[in-house]
């Protein structure tokens, strides 16, 4: 609708009557500084908290009182596990260890003790296996950890933890609907990134809720 323009008794045209938005006087229009929706706040299902007292989990183990309080590794993504360093130093503490018992074994030999030679080569033995196993156990920890980090940030990035009744939950309804405990939401991010066999038994006897997932299905790893 065009905008209509009367002329005051001064021959003077007013700025605007209704219609279109009023130019400048340079000839430009003004611009619109409307604002968009703001963020909706993340509320807990388990008690319709909000506000500060709910965060990111990430938030929340970051924080130091999280950490003294063991809150943090009840929220963990994934299970802590040995570095190559680690590993390392493991070898090398068993090779010593495998050392001494070759040595007993043959200090016996030279002395003329069996007894010695026996416990020695025994000692030997059990050591380089054990050591053996120690090493190939922490090389698969690490890699099932690598192979499954993808999946555990996907599903544990998103979620909130909400400290007025300690649950967890995703604030857009997926992958799981519904509060969960720090426990039953451990449970599910690590069996569903393949650390299942890696629960401690506390955790694994934890049952889950009736609901099912709303995401997509991962790498199940049921103990």
């Amino acid at each position: 609708m065009s905008t209509k323009k009367t002329e005051k008794p001064d021959g003077t045209h007013p700025e605007q009557t209704e219609g279109a938005p009023s130019r400048r006087f340079d000839g430009t229009r003004p611009e619109r500084t409307g604002e968009g929706p703001a963020p909706v706040a993340a509320v807990c299902p388990g008690c319709g908290g909000s506000g500060p007292s709910v965060r990111t989990v990430a938030e929340t183990c970051a924080d130091p009182e999280s950490r003294t309080a063991g809150l943090t590794d009840r929220l963990a993504r994934s299970p802590g596990v040995p570095s190559r360093f680690d590993t390392v130093l493991h070898f090398i503490e068993g090779m010593i260890l495998v050392a001494m018992g070759a040595y007993l074994a043959r200090s016996g030999l030279q002395n003329d003790k069996p007894v010695h030679t026996i416990a020695g080569s025994l000692l030997a033995v059990a050591l380089f296996v054990g050591t053996l196993a120690v090493v190939r156990g922490e090389l698969r920890e690490r890699k099932a950890v690598t192979r499954g980090e993808p999946r555990a940030e996907v599903l544990w990035r998103p979620a909130h933890h909400c400290s007025a009744c300690g649950a967890v939950f995703y604030p857009a309804g997926t992958p799981w609907q519904g509060a969960l405990t720090p426990e039953q939401f451990q449970k599910y991010v690590w069996t569903e990134a393949g650390y299942g066999r890696q629960l401690d038994k506390k955790v694994k006897d934890v049952a889950l809720p009736s609901a099912a997932p709303t995401g997509p299905g991962g790498t199940h790893d049921h103990a």
